[in-house]
């Protein structure tokens, strides 16, 4: 699953992949992206990842859409949820930082190979209204 955190401001939070993780290190990512484990639901596992990767406890996350991400690693089904917070992210050992993006900063850094793929094509399909 992968949450979008968004700050009031609209700013988009993304983390930086570390450099130790073996698919796409060095890029900026979605904020909190983790797989379910075996018999756990989706919502519980999306509070896990997010506790877990950012600090964050105390949100009600809305629910976006999913859909089937492939790439020549792996197929997955991606349940993608987004929320508006006034909280500060705290990253973990698991990321190498985070910060919040504005939309112009976004749009710049496409197809510049800044971002994973999976971020690129989330950010079109749900996000940009030129595509």
């Amino acid at each position: 699953m992968h949450l979008h955190v968004f700050n009031p401001a609209g700013e988009l939070y993304l983390q930086r992949r570390p450099l130790w993780k073996d698919i796409q290190p060095g890029k900026w990512d979605t904020a909190v992206g983790g797989h379910v484990d075996f018999g756990e639901e989706i919502l519980s596992a999306l509070l896990r990842e997010t506790r877990e990767e950012l600090g964050l406890t105390d949100f009600e996350p809305e629910f976006m859409q999913k859909y089937v991400f492939e790439s020549e690693r792996e197929k997955e089904l991606v349940h993608v949820f987004r929320i508006v917070t006034t909280q500060t992210p705290h990253p973990t050992d698991e990321l190498d930082g985070g910060r919040f993006f504005s939309e112009e900063e976004i749009r710049q850094r496409l197809q510049t190979n800044f971002f994973t793929p999976n971020f690129e094509q989330e950010w079109k399909r749900l996000f940009d209204a030129n595509s």
